[in-house]
């Protein structure tokens, strides 16, 4: 088990106007231009709205927060240069997907083109976490045994509570708005590497994908590397809370290598309790209760993080990550991004601020909170630009 488990975290970030809190309608060349010029791995994203940052592969959790950090913090810098907000959140609490268009780049406009109207609606940010696994080729089998844990994993960064300016009464409304894409979702129970080759196969050579990129699950083995790719969690408005679901990943994909009867022989059934389960992660947040399939009864998320936080201790021992992966408690006892959000704007409300201020004042929240513990806060004094 001396195999390092190393990890790369994407975070997607919406752009807001400064002063509509709105998608910006002027200025988002330059700031493109900007980020090109001064930050690296930082790319323009399917929207122009949105801008995607990302860690190298890593096996230092230091290391990957520092990267990350920088990152926001340059993006926070180029932003108030230009009125622009970069935020993190899993949906964009005030903006309109009519008002969208396409960053100018082939694969984007291939997807434009296959998903139609589907595209332009697909307003939402993510977090995704690839993990290097000591055998790729047995990720088909440990994707199948790590989609139990998936619920826990979106309630704990929920963090889209708000849709189209209207409250949504959910925790995470982004994966529901993105189950309007194809191939979105749980993935199947593949029987074997082969059942999944077969399936990429035919897919492929009908003309239904390009290739395995085109599938967009919550959980998939990377086409280019040799990792298992999450992409259930919302984009994590705090750094904190992406390291930490990352490093928790990290201890379940380590979990599941040395345990191979650990979620064993899912059945169709096990897959059911599975979409209940995201259901109630996308309504409830960290507020929900999950079915436990062996247990056969609904249990609190608090009591689930401590039972993974537990079933995990040695992988989280033997990686380094124990006291990131201990926030998790924290979360699901004080409350996602999401329930911040809320407090926010029922705090503008009862002020007798109008709907559409308390969600610009929700915007100005992310803002600074993505912000927050980067050098930079949303509105003061800016810090000398970083050149590259």
């Amino acid at each position: 088990m001396a195999h390092a488990y190393r990890f790369g975290i994407e975070e997607e970030f919406f752009l807001a106007d400064a002063r509509t809190r709105g998608s910006p309608r002027a200025g988002l060349k330059a700031f493109h231009a900007a980020v090109k010029a001064r930050l690296d791995t930082a790319e323009r994203e399917q929207l122009q709205s949105q801008i995607e940052i990302a860690s190298p592969p890593t096996a230092d959790i230091a290391e990957a927060r520092a990267h990350l950090s920088g990152l926001r913090e340059g993006l926070s810098e180029i932003g108030s240069e230009r009125g622009i907000l970069p935020f993190a959140a899993g949906t964009h609490p005030t903006a309109r997907w009519r008002d969208q268009s396409a960053t100018d780049k082939a694969r984007y406009h291939g997807i434009m083109a296959d998903l139609r109207m589907v595209g332009q609606r697909n307003l939402v940010c993510g977090l995704h976490v690839h993990v290097e696994v000591p055998d790729p080729g047995k990720r088909i089998d440990l994707m199948g045994r790590l989609l139990p844990f998936l619920p826990v994993l979106l309630a704990l960064s929920a963090s889209s509570p708000f849709w189209q300016g209207e409250r949504t009464g959910m925790a995470g409304y982004r994966t529901r708005a993105y189950a309007e894409l194809p191939r979105t979702g749980l993935p199947e129970l593949f029987a074997d590497p082969a059942d999944y080759d077969r399936y990429v196969d035919v897919m492929t050579r009908s003309g239904a994908i390009a290739d395995a990129t085109f599938l967009w699950w919550q959980l998939r083995p990377s086409l280019k590397y040799p990792t298992l790719e999450l992409r259930v969690a919302d984009s994590c408005t705090r750094l904190d809370d992406a390291i930490c679901i990352a490093n928790l990943f990290r201890c379940l994909v380590r979990r599941v290598v040395r345990d191979r009867t650990l979620n064993a022989g899912l059945t169709a059934a096990s897959r059911g309790f599975i979409r209940e389960n995201l259901w109630r992660a996308e309504r409830d947040g960290v507020q929900a209760t999950l079915i436990d399939e062996a247990r056969e009864q609904a249990v609190p998320m608090t009591e689930l993080v401590e039972t993974l936080l537990m079933e995990t201790a040695e992988d989280a021992d033997a990686l380094g990550c124990s006291e990131v992966c201990a926030r998790a408690r924290t979360v699901a006892a004080e409350g996602s991004s999401a329930d911040r959000q809320l407090a926010v704007f029922s705090a503008a409300r009862k002020r007798g601020a109008r709907e559409r201020e308390a969600l610009s004042a929700v915007v100005d929240h992310l803002a600074r909170e993505t912000a927050a513990g980067t050098g930079d806060a949303v509105g003061a004094t800016r810090a000398p630009s970083r050149r590259r």
